[in-house]
């Protein structure tokens, strides 16, 4: 099952990466990084469906998607 990890040490929160989730899986959460920005994260992972648009977007190079083998 696909599923990503945010980097919270480097995501700055910009939206990008919930902005062109083909399946709205991403969302901006309530936590704060170490330089005081909301940081994205995974709230829908099984629906993810691994398709790496959210790391090909984030400017940051903050997203790192896996894909599990079964």
């Amino acid at each position: 099952m696909p599923y990503i990890v945010v980097n919270e040490k480097f995501c700055k929160g910009c939206g990008l990466c919930v902005n062109f989730c083909p399946k709205k899986v991403l969302r901006i959460s309530d936590r704060l990084n170490s330089k005081g920005y909301y940081v994205s994260e995974l709230y829908d992972q099984p629906n993810c469906i691994g398709c790496a648009i959210c790391a090909r977007m984030c400017p940051d190079v903050a997203i790192s998607v896996y894909k599990e083998d079964k």
